[in-house]
């Protein structure tokens, strides 16, 4: 058994070609599968939310004179 992949030869790097092939499809086909379910009951609207008073936060308990 040769544990390098530099001095493996033709078929040794082939297969090794072959299934990660394999495995990125299964994976790009298992991510297509999921994410293509059923969005019937999935409406978005579009909501405004308009801007009111401006407030200011502080952290201070002191008191401010002007």
């Amino acid at each position: 058994m040769n544990h390098s992949i530099y001095s493996a030869d033709r078929s040794t790097h082939l297969k090794i070609v072959v299934v990660a092939l394999v495995a990125g499809i299964t994976v790009a086909g298992f991510g297509i599968t999921a994410r293509t379910g059923s969005d019937e009951g999935l409406t978005q609207t579009a909501r405004v939310i308009k801007a009111g008073k401006p407030v200011v936060v502080t952290s201070s308990n002191a008191s401010v004179v002007r």
